[in-house]
């Protein structure tokens, strides 16, 4: 059992970064590939970035490709994601999540066994 609690959430005015974290609980989370998701109100949850178990991999949806970098310390239980160039429609709740599963770099939620309960990043025009 994997218990995943997010951080680092705000408002930014666009054009400026933040840094998420989440921290995992439980011995075994280098077995766990982790990936950032978000979700606005009234759509579906979507993918942003995805990293391996081993640091090796990692994916992003083309909305963030270039301005957001994904990055785990397995010492320290914790998966970052750093967000540059902020945009309005990167408002979101974020979420992180862990699988074991391999095909985790689909970006596909339903590969996801554990999530945290969300952190609000708003970003101002």
């Amino acid at each position: 059992q994997v218990q995943l609690v997010e951080s680092g959430g705000g408002s930014v005015q666009a054009g400026g970064s933040l840094r998420l974290s989440c921290a995992a609980s439980g011995r075994t989370f280098s077995s766990y590939a982790m990936g950032w998701f978000r979700q606005v109100p009234g759509k579906e949850r979507e993918f942003v970035a995805a990293i391996s178990w081993t640091v090796i991999g990692t994916f992003y949806a083309e909305l963030v490709k270039g301005r957001f970098a994904i990055s785990r310390d397995n010492a320290k239980k914790t998966v970052y994601l750093q967000m540059n160039s902020l945009e309005a429609e990167d408002t979101a709740v974020y979420y992180c999540a862990a699988t074991q599963k391999p095909t985790y770099w689909r970006g596909n939620r339903n590969d996801y066994t554990y999530w945290g309960q969300g952190t609000q990043v708003t970003v101002s025009s």
